[in-house]
């Protein structure tokens, strides 16, 4: 195993071609890049899965929804506190394999705790169904999911030059974003003929968490750390929990990037289009067409390397959200029109790439300016309080869902639904996440770190070469 790591490693540091000049610093082979986008398949996949969380507990167990929503809530409350513990942990963490890669084996623990979180036994109480959600949703979320939110910036730092994480970010962010139009189009399809029971359920996703927990492995098992990033001023010192406070009094843009993936995934993860086909299309299998025509949007990710020269991935990020804005006004006029539908989608599809895929990027300058203020880097708190938003927000949004549907008169036992749930379905598909996109997109007009970024990093760099000169250390 160790042995083909070092091959890619070695096909990746071979910087000398055939007329003996170097390659470009920022290149990055298919081979590396395709074994660091493993982990993001498998966790893509599963926050896909976590969509269906709502309609498995109200349609299967019979769950009540704003019960189900209230279970949601009440983990945040858990994940609050192990968020901020995980980052810390990471950030204090140095072993031989790397200070955030051994983290990566929570991978397997969030399928497993996803997989008996689907496999809850149908003859129990709503009490006793509600106690199992809770348990499994907070294991997954609180505990594994945090972790590997924790991890991701550090390990992406250690693992790559500067000059690589653009491209790696941009280009590999095509390899989750095509696992995620194959999982829209087939899992539809395999739930409408598997998922007709408690016990389907946990057969389906079963199918999907032995062969995703094996891929999401693969980065930990042939992609090592080797570079040293650690700022001058703090190199040697242990994070403290005065580290953290002053992470949140003096570093607001960490703040704001954390509220920005609040609200776009309160959006993405409200699972409402499971309920639109359902019961405005009254097709749940057309959902898998409308998904696969997203996969049109996928060569943009090429194009951000070019436009992220000219703009910054904050306007880049403003920009989708108004693209977003856009298909969901188209949603509210589509009704059943799958044409219309599928136009809605490619362009909500669109507009939420850079958000979901470039994040990792702000977080890095977020990171910069700590060093640049004299503080530690601390990239692992921080992923951890933007991964906070994100899974506050995606538990939020179910939560949002379940209590909407509940105040508009929707039972998922019911034989015939009330007018008020066919209009909140269609309101919570259209204009709703419309309106929270446009506030979302002038809510980063205050993200100003982008201009002075390019500074920040000469001075930083400067800094870490006169620590080197100063410590006899060789470049």
């Amino acid at each position: 195993m160790s042995e083909a790591a070092d091959k890619i490693e070695n096909v990746e540091a071979n910087e000398v071609n055939n007329s003996g000049k170097k390659d470009k610093t920022d290149r990055v082979g298919f081979g590396k890049l395709m074994l660091w986008q493993s982990r993001m398949i498998s966790v893509t996949v599963i926050t896909l899965v976590n969509v269906y969380l709502m309609i498995y507990c109200t349609d299967t167990l019979g769950i009540p929804a704003a019960m189900v929503s209230m279970i949601l809530v009440l983990s945040k409350a858990v994940d609050g506190v192990t968020d901020m513990v995980a980052g810390f942990i990471v950030d204090r963490t140095e072993t031989r394999w790397g200070k955030a890669r051994p983290y990566e084996i929570f991978v397997v623990g969030i399928w497993l705790t996803t997989w008996l979180m689907f496999t809850c036994p149908a003859n129990l109480s709503t009490f006793v169904k509600c106690i199992w959600i809770f348990l499994m949703y907070t294991l997954a979320n609180a505990v594994c999911y945090t972790f590997l939110n924790a991890n991701a910036t550090p390990y992406t730092v250690r693992a790559f030059r500067n000059e690589q994480i653009v491209k790696l970010t941009s280009y590999g962010s095509v390899v989750p974003m095509l696992a995620a139009v194959i999982f829209n189009v087939v899992f539809p399809m395999m739930m409408g003929s598997i998922a007709t029971s408690a016990a389907g359920w946990s057969r389906l996703i079963g199918m999907w968490a032995v062969p995703m927990a094996a891929i999401g492995l693969l980065r930990m098992l042939f992609i090592k750390e080797k570079y040293d990033v650690e700022t001058p001023q703090t190199k040697g010192e242990k994070i403290k929990v005065h580290d953290v406070v002053t992470l949140f009094k003096t570093n607001k843009y960490m703040l704001l990037i954390a509220l920005m993936n609040f609200v776009f995934n309160f959006v993405t993860n409200m699972g409402v289009i499971v309920y639109y086909y359902t019961y405005i299309v009254k097709n749940v299998g057309l959902m898998g067409v409308a998904s696969l025509a997203q996969v049109i949007a996928i060569p943009l990710a090429f194009v951000f390397p070019v436009m992220l020269k000219k703009i910054s991935v904050a306007r880049l990020m403003m920009i989708g959200f108004a693209v977003s804005s856009l298909g969901y006004l188209i949603n509210f006029f589509a009704g059943a029109n799958l044409i219309l539908l599928i136009i809605g989608g490619i362009l909500t599809g669109a507009g939420t790439i850079p958000a979901s895929m470039l994040i990792g990027l702000l977080i890095i300058e977020c990171a910069e300016y700590n060093e640049w203020k004299g503080h530690h880097r601390m990239e692992g708190t921080m992923s951890s309080v933007v991964g906070l938003g994100q899974k506050v927000g995606a538990a939020l949004g179910a939560g949002a869902l379940g209590v909407f549907l509940s105040l508009a008169g929707y039972t998922g036992t019911a034989e015939t639904m009330p007018g008020s749930a066919f209009t909140m379905i269609r309101l919570l598909f259209s204009l709703i996440p419309m309106a929270l996109f446009v506030i979302t997109a002038f809510s980063l007009k205050a993200y100003n770190l982008d201009k002075k970024i390019p500074q920040i990093q000469a001075e930083n760099q400067a800094r870490r070469e006169e620590y080197k000169k100063q410590s006899g250390m060789e470049e």
